[in-house]
């Protein structure tokens, strides 16, 4: 049985629940066709998704479709729940982007293909709600091409747009004006392709040629096949399932290799135990077999690495023809739900960790407030019901501040903090208020710094030598660590030690934000060999350990990142706003005031497109400004763009631990 591992992708209220749920129905899993409206679909199984009409959890459902058998993930659309999504990246096999025929293409659609493109995902694009009034695919054609990727062929022609009559017909393979533009698009990005094609190859305009040859660009994500339809009457539903079958690529996992698999979604059961939803991609996992979780490096926490040496399933059940029943086995592409596996979370490797994953695709969360409970009781309580909540949500990013004695909680925007206020009520039972929203920023290092500490030399307390340069790397690569001494020179547990110190120390620079686009170098090593008495036992007070190497390391890390210097960066959204023309003279002053970059104006007849910039923390008050500057006509979209230096002061952060600055004055007092 062949599998496939399909995402739904699509900016809020384009339709992709809906077009879930007519995937469903034509494939007979479900009798009747649930609505977001009356909050009866599959997939939004959560009352408050159900309440709101939006998907805030990533839900999977599958089905057989003409000996495939299908696993779909429904993923919310909201800008806010972009973690959802991130995490569900890394388990497709392929993806259909909804686009709606009214909107067009908009913020969120921009943020997903740009990133399925980078991932090199295949992906077919459905172009929804043709019924609607305003429908206008060609329109929409047209800005895919533009906004989105060129590498795109119209697989059928709408009709009857924006009103209930609203349909469309495939192209068959050998219509004429199909086949010219399929071998174009497909030339742009194949030479042989190309020169068959400008020599007059009869045969690379045959039927069969250009389907082979659109089956492949697609599979490797270099073409994107667009179709159109209505996921609500059901028009162009028979031509996105045929290409669906024919045009995306089935999972390729070796079922005899060693276990590996990814965790992608953590919930929990009715008696508090942990139920990870993971995708096999070779291998399998049997009931009560004893498998190590590897936790990918620096994503935090005490279990980076292998977590645990063997967590032991108690619990299997596979996703097959729209129920999850209870299996002995999960094999190379299946996706299954494992209990017994205390420790996960997610993005943790069930077995043999695959090389090269990325585990971050998205902006990180440009939000922090501070979560205060109703009744002062609910204190530790609201502790241990965050942790669990950034089980299921790591981006949640859950700190203390030890000083202050508040909770701080990473947020994508406002609608995420209601729902999280809502989980807290409803699941918990703890009333909670939000003190004060701030925007996160990072640091950038200006320049080079170094700096060293020797063993055995004052004011160094330690039984390790460390040196450290530090440096700006490219923007987006993040922290990198790299040594400047001989690998030989330590035993490898201390140079894990100082790598991992080196990350950890870096999510607090010298403004108290996170560090990024860095490169770290190791200057200096030195220990002292393992020591023993004579008759054979350790001497931990004249042998290096690793934790001499974590104590030290963010001395060092610190006094060089002084000296390099670093700026902070704020977060920018990129926006699109639509108001009533008459109204431009009042909605582009207060986005200047607002501290927006209006780069784009267009007037459409009665209406104007304004798009642009603007720091992430006025958004929210513009979104407030909006309805009197627009008489409550504008609609305003955006999405993180870019980090750029903060004009002004540089803000600060408290420190949720002792500055390693001010320990290492401490040491020198304690030292004299």
């Amino acid at each position: 049985m062949k599998l496939l591992n399909l995402g739904i992708l699509a900016h809020v209220d384009a339709g992709k629940t809906s077009l879930t749920e007519r995937l469903l129905h034509t494939a007979g899993v479900i009798d009747e066709i649930g609505s977001v409206d009356a909050g009866n679909t599959r997939t939004d199984s959560l009352d408050l998704e159900r309440r709101r009409g939006i998907t805030i959890k990533s839900a999977v459902v599958s089905f057989e479709l003409d000996g495939v058998t299908v696993n779909l993930i429904d993923t919310p659309g909201h800008p806010d729940f972009i973690a959802e999504v991130e995490r569900v990246l890394n388990v497709l096999d392929g993806a259909v982007l909804v686009v709606s025929a009214v909107e067009g293409v908009q913020a969120q659609t921009r943020v997903l293909m740009r990133t399925l493109r980078r991932l090199r995902i295949p992906t077919l694009l459905f172009v929804n709600k043709l019924d609607r009034g305003g429908a206008d695919a060609d329109r929409v054609y047209a800005e895919i091409a533009e906004k989105l990727t060129p590498a795109v062929v119209a697989m059928g022609r709408a009709y009857d747009q924006g009103t209930p009559r609203a349909g469309f017909v495939a192209y068959e393979p050998d219509d004429e004006a199909f086949a010219t533009t399929a071998a174009e698009v497909l030339a742009d990005s194949d030479d042989a392709f190309l020169a068959a094609y400008v020599d007059g190859d009869g045969d690379v305009l045959t039927a069969g040629r250009l389907r082979h040859e659109l089956a492949a660009r697609t599979a490797r994500a270099g073409v994107h096949p667009v179709f159109a339809g209505s996921a609500i009457t059901g028009v162009g539903i028979d031509a996105l399932v045929a290409g669906i079958r024919d045009l995306l690529p089935t999972a390729d996992g070796d079922p005899d290799a060693p276990a590996s698999g990814e965790v992608f979604k953590v919930d929990r059961g009715p008696g508090g135990e942990k139920i990870a939803y993971v995708r096999m991609f070779d291998g399998s996992v049997h009931l009560r077999d004893r498998l190590p979780v590897v936790r990918p490096a620096g994503t935090g926490g005490a279990a980076d690495g292998v977590d645990a040496p063997g967590s032991k399933v108690t619990g299997i059940q596979v996703f097959e023809q729209g129920a999850a029943p209870t299996r002995p086995v999960v094999r190379a592409g299946q996706i299954g739900r494992l209990t017994g596996l205390a420790g996960v979370r997610i993005g943790d490797t069930i077995g043999v960790p695959r090389p090269g994953r990325a585990t971050h695709h998205f902006a990180p969360p440009t939000l922090e407030t501070v979560v205060v409970p109703v009744r002062r009781s609910d204190k530790g309580a609201l502790h241990l019901a965050l942790t669990q909540l950034a089980e299921q949500d790591p981006l949640i990013n859950l700190r203390q501040d030890d000083v202050r004695q508040e909770l701080y909680v990473s947020l994508y925007g406002e609608v995420q903090k209601e729902v999280v206020a809502t989980t807290l009520a409803e699941e918990y039972g703890i009333e909670v208020e939000f003190a004060r929203t701030s925007v996160i920023c990072v640091e950038r290092p200006t320049g080079k710094g170094a700096a060293f500490d020797l063993i055995g030399t004052d004011p160094n307390p330690y039984f390790a030598t460390v040196g450290l340069r530090v440096e700006p790397a490219r923007p987006g690569s993040g922290v990198s660590f790299g040594l400047d001494v001989e690998l030989g020179s330590m035993p490898p547990a201390f140079f894990t030690a100082v790598e991992e110190t080196v990350k950890e120390t870096l999510r607090q620079g010298l403004c108290g934000w996170e560090v990024i686009d860095i490169a770290v170098f190791m200057t200096h090593s030195g220990y002292y060999a393992r020591q023993s008495h004579s008759h054979g036992t350790f001497d931990k007070s004249m042998s290096s350990t690793a934790g001499d190497f974590r104590y030290l390391t963010p001395l060092v890390l610190m006094a060089a990142l002084r000296q390099a210097g670093t700026v902070v960066y704020e977060p920018a959204h990129r926006f699109h706003l639509e108001c009533p023309a008459d109204t431009l003279t009042a909605v582009v002053p207060a986005l200047v005031r607002l501290g927006g970059v209006p780069d784009s104006q267009q007037v459409r007849g009665s209406g104007a497109v304004v798009e642009g910039e603007i720091p992430a923390a006025r958004v929210h008050e513009l979104q407030q400004q909006l309805p009197g500057l627009t008489r409550g006509e504008g609609m305003l979209d955006s999405a993180f763009e870019r980090y750029q230096p903060v004009r002004g002061p540089a803000p600060t952060r408290a420190r949720t631990d002792q500055n390693p600055l001010d320990r290492r004055e401490y040491l020198r007092v304690v030292k004299r």
